[in-house]
């Protein structure tokens, strides 16, 4: 047996992962309480660095606080990452359960379909959905959702074509179970925890593009995000350069928690790299 403390969600990266989580739904639940009102309304003088007295993260060109525009930034880049992540899970995973599950025809259409997809340049493709449509919140999550699935169907159609041949699968088609529960009581709840990893991954890279389609000046122009802050900050960087610097420093340890987050999640899952079964 080992330690507790040999737990992989236990390690030191992981719990980095999740106490960056932790601030990150801390900021999301309470920034109308830290920083009440508009973000973009000018409370200072220009130009503040950070640490200045009142403004910890200092002032933009208009005098507008940075800490706020990061606080609720934060809701609108994650609102747009989990509502992405939402859709690409649903589609991934009905799609991958059908094409595992259903025999060799749905599975070669279905392959061919989400094989078309990987071959188009996803973040090319979202950025000319976006410039076609307008730039809304919905227009941006479904964009990245277009090209955020395709993954999520490998993972969870290797899975199913491994379960599939349990035998605790051929009992229940022989005790006269539909398919169709099989795949949906049976089946399904035993890939749910390879697609938390995957939606852990997710989360990164739909930050990731949510930040550089804002950062190129078409995302939402209705909210404040990161990637707009990381834009917007980018002229002046030789002398504001506390600007882009903070808002690309959020977006990277945001990302670089959900992917720690992941790779302890899978390795937790998975009892060959030290995971469930040695614990």
């Amino acid at each position: 047996m080992r330690g507790r403390a040999s737990h992989p969600l236990l390690k030191l990266p992981v719990l980095f992962g999740f106490l960056v989580l932790a601030v990150l739904i801390g900021c999301v639940v309470f920034a109308d309480l830290l920083y009440p009102g508009n973000p973009w309304r000018m409370v200072a003088r220009p130009n503040l660095p950070p640490l200045s007295p009142g403004f910890p993260a200092g002032t933009d060109m208009l005098g507008r606080d940075l800490a706020a525009g990061l606080v609720h930034g934060s809701r609108a880049t994650l609102a747009v990452a989990f509502s992405v992540v939402l859709f690409a899970v649903g589609i991934g995973t009905a799609i991958g359960l059908a094409a595992g599950y259903f025999g060799e025809a749905v599975d070669e259409v279905l392959i061919r379909i989400t094989e078309f997809f990987q071959t188009i340049p996803g973040f090319l493709l979202t950025i000319i959905i976006v410039a076609i449509l307008s730039p809304t919140r919905w227009t941006i999550i479904l964009a990245i959702a277009l090209i955020s699935w395709p993954p999520v169907v490998r993972v969870v159609r290797a899975e199913v074509l491994s379960l599939r041949r349990r035998d605790w699968v051929r009992a229940a088609r022989v005790g006269g179970l539909s398919h169709a529960r099989i795949a949906l009581l049976h089946v399904l709840p035993n890939v749910l925890p390879q697609v938390a990893v995957q939606a852990s991954l997710l989360l990164a890279g739909a930050i990731m593009i949510e930040s550089g389609i804002s950062f190129l000046g078409l995302g939402n122009r209705d909210a404040v995000s990161w990637g707009f802050l990381l834009g917007s900050g980018r002229s002046s960087f030789s002398i504001n350069w506390w600007l882009s610097t903070l808002p690309g420093l959020a977006i990277f340890l945001t990302v670089l928690a959900f992917n720690l987050i992941g790779d302890g999640l899978e390795r937790w899952l998975d009892p060959k790299r030290g995971g469930r079964a040695g614990s």
